[in-house]
């Protein structure tokens, strides 16, 4: 225990004493931990912020969407007028209520106006006539002081909306929008409530649904088919074109996430009936989304690991430059404890006390700088991404940042630091432990 003791007295002495080479030795494995902590937080950032997004959509639900076929499109570019009907009708919709007993619900979306304006001000916006279940299928929360629309406001056909946040800061900057009016094409509308935001602005689940959830407005669907009808009607640069379109979308809810997958196919296959090839309808599952992103990142963090890895090993190879350059230099030291009585295990042990060290220290030393780094870019880069130079260069969606720092990523880090050390420090252990006493002693 006496000789263990001294050997590693003897080791900390020796790195104390040369402290600046130390310091450099333990560099490559300070930056290369604090590089795999940093990597695995973004991507693991990231991921949370998608499976977020694609969550907010709901997983035990299947959306179903109305697209415009690409014949329609092109030949709405051959005339100056053309009207194009497609997507989901209400002989779908009673279609899936029939074929689809199992699902918990079965909600309906009607796309109708799209410019908003109120007084002199006006905005592009999307306006759905709906059901009140869509606030429990699509996980929506109004804001307090207004409410979400209701089964009267449907048997009545009441003219009332419930808007977005977004459109709800543009047109309602310093007052209460409940209450208030606005008017949604030739339509006017009084406001009953305000969406709280739902974080999919430039996200993933912005992509997914084609539109920012965040401009919105939400009208009884009965309301819709009695003030707009089917018939959209946009005008551009002298011609007019027209979209015909009964729903837009259909929310499927089924009641686990067991059940969403199995749902979706037979949706397809009840839909297939009138659409054949699917050319106006798409399915969107967000739980199958999730599964793909979470496979997706979990690859994308191994390879940023591994990629931060390398910095380790040259690390280690540093440690195993500077400590063959130390046998040489401590020769005579050795050929002393030699005669004095130690073994070849006393000098691997104090060899490997040095270089375990290093890369002990090292390797908190590259804890604390990673820990530091993850914490310091979520505020960072947003604020780099907002200076004038990057205007435009990059999506809105990017304004936000997000890491997630993860305790598995700093033990790896750790425990491989230390292996390193230990691994690459065993070859100049055992050269300094071979060395013939007689000839040590005699080296100048």
């Amino acid at each position: 225990m006496f000789l263990q003791l001294e050997t590693l007295r003897l080791g900390l002495a020796n790195l104390r004493l040369h402290m600046l080479r130390s310091i450099l030795t333990s560099l490559g494995i300070i930056l290369g931990v604090a590089a795999v902590i940093v990597m695995v937080s973004i991507g693991e950032g990231q991921k949370q912020s998608a499976l977020r997004d694609i969550e907010s959509l709901g997983a035990t639900n299947t959306i179903l969407r109305s697209e415009r076929p690409p014949e329609s499109s092109a030949m709405g570019s051959q005339s100056r007028s053309f009207v194009a009907a497609f997507g989901m009708t209400q002989v779908d919709f009673r279609r899936l209520q029939e074929f689809l007993p199992d699902v918990e619900a079965i909600v309906p979306l009607k796309a109708v106006g799209s410019e908003v304006s109120m007084h002199d001000q006006r905005m592009v916006a999307q306006a759905f006539g709906t059901t009140p279940q869509l606030k429990d299928v699509a996980r929506l929360h109004v804001q307090p002081g207004g409410r979400y629309l209701t089964e009267l406001d449907m048997e009545l056909r009441r003219p009332v909306a419930v808007i977005g946040p977004a459109i709800a800061r543009q047109l309602f900057p310093v007052s209460d929008p409940v209450g208030q009016r606005l008017r949604l094409d030739a339509q006017v509308l009084t406001i009953i409530g305000v969406l709280e935001p739902v974080g999919l602005s430039g996200g993933a689940g912005s992509a997914l649904v084609g539109r920012d959830l965040n401009r919105d407005i939400h009208i009884p669907l009965s309301t819709a088919q009695l003030e707009f009808g089917d018939l959209v009607m946009r005008r551009e640069s002298g011609s007019f074109s027209g979209e015909e379109v009964e729903l837009s979308e259909i929310y499927l809810s089924a009641r686990s996430t067991e059940d969403v997958i199995g749902i979706a196919n037979r949706a397809r296959r009840i839909l297939e009936t009138g659409h054949p090839r699917m050319r106006d309808v798409e399915i969107i599952v967000p739980w199958e989304l999730l599964e793909n992103v979470k496979r997706t990142t979990f690859a994308m963090n191994l390879l940023l690991t591994a990629i931060a890895a390398i910095s380790l090993v040259v690390g280690g190879i540093g440690i195993m430059n500077i400590m063959l350059a130390s046998v040489v230099e401590r020769t005579r030291e050795i050929g002393v404890r030699r005669a004095l009585g130690a073994t070849r295990k006393h000098i691997v042990s104090q060899f490997l006390v040095e270089t375990g060290t290093i890369s002990a220290v090292g390797g908190l030393l590259g804890i604390g700088l990673g820990v530091g780094l993850s914490l310091s870019l979520e505020p960072i880069v947003p604020w780099i991404l907002s200076l004038p130079a990057f205007a435009g260069a990059v999506e809105s969606g990017m304004g936000t940042f997000q890491t997630t720092i993860t305790l598995w990523s700093i033990i790896v880090s750790f425990a491989v630091a230390a292996a390193t050390g230990i691994i690459f420090g065993i070859y100049p252990a055992i050269l300094a432990s071979r060395q013939d006493p007689i000839v040590a002693l005699r080296h100048d």
